[in-house]
């Protein structure tokens, strides 16, 4: 008696390599298939039986839930590889100067205090205030008339007497009156990046600026 064949092998129980892989598969094959619809119909009611239609409606609901649960796998990676490529381009910033919204800029040994201003109209006379810690303007800047836009402006330093400015922070004021309103708009300083941190998902990148503190890395209007 020949004992060759594939079938006297399954008989014992040795099925060939290739079988043992194919029954590993996790897919929804004819005999899983045909288990879930027999408990599926065991268990409704008979005086309400399940029609085709929404057995298979079913059936296309599992499938759509597996498919979900692998595209919310794919994007958590792909959202992962982001974040890291982020984090290696805001490292990069380390050293440099970014510009932020921020009413406090910082004056440094090396460097005068440079901001803009954005104006949401033209204006005959704008002003930049700058204030100490004690809240006493030390300098005010005449920028005279401005048109509509982001307007830049810098100080070196000098206060009213001509002596120089302790370096440090100062906060500044942007007045000027559009459509007759006296206004204070929006300013925006640069200030060098000290660090860069790598928060969870949703923190997102956070940079310690010089003076300023940190910043999210999506507030970062310009970098120097």
């Amino acid at each position: 008696m020949s004992i060759n064949s594939i079938e006297t092998y399954r008989n014992l129980g040795l099925a060939p390599e290739a079988e043992k892989v194919e029954s590993n598969k996790k897919e929804l094959g004819q005999d899983e298939f045909l288990k879930l619809m027999t408990t599926q119909m065991t268990h409704q009611d008979p005086n309400k039986p399940m029609e085709n239609g929404d057995f298979l409606a079913q059936m296309a609901q599992f499938s759509t839930v597996e498919g979900i649960s692998s595209l919310n796998d794919s994007f958590t990676e792909f959202s992962s590889s982001i974040s890291s490529g982020q984090g290696l381009q805001a490292a990069t910033l380390v050293g440099q100067s970014v510009m932020v919204a921020s009413d406090e800029g910082v004056l440094s040994v090396t460097k005068n205090l440079q901001g803009e201003v954005d104006l949401k109209g033209p204006t005959e006379q704008l002003n930049i205030e700058i204030m100490g810690s004690d809240g006493n303007v030390v300098k005010t800047l005449d920028l005279g008339k401005q048109e509509k836009g982001n307007v830049e402006f810098e100080w070196d330093g000098l206060l009213k007497d001509g002596i120089q400015a302790t370096p440090g922070t100062y906060k500044i004021i942007a007045e000027s009156v559009i459509d007759g309103n006296n206004t204070n708009s929006q300013t925006y300083f640069s200030a060098e990046v000290k660090s860069v941190s790598l928060g969870k998902e949703a923190e997102g990148i956070t940079l310690d600026l010089a003076g300023l503190g940190k910043v999210k890395f999506n507030e970062v209007k310009k970098i120097f």
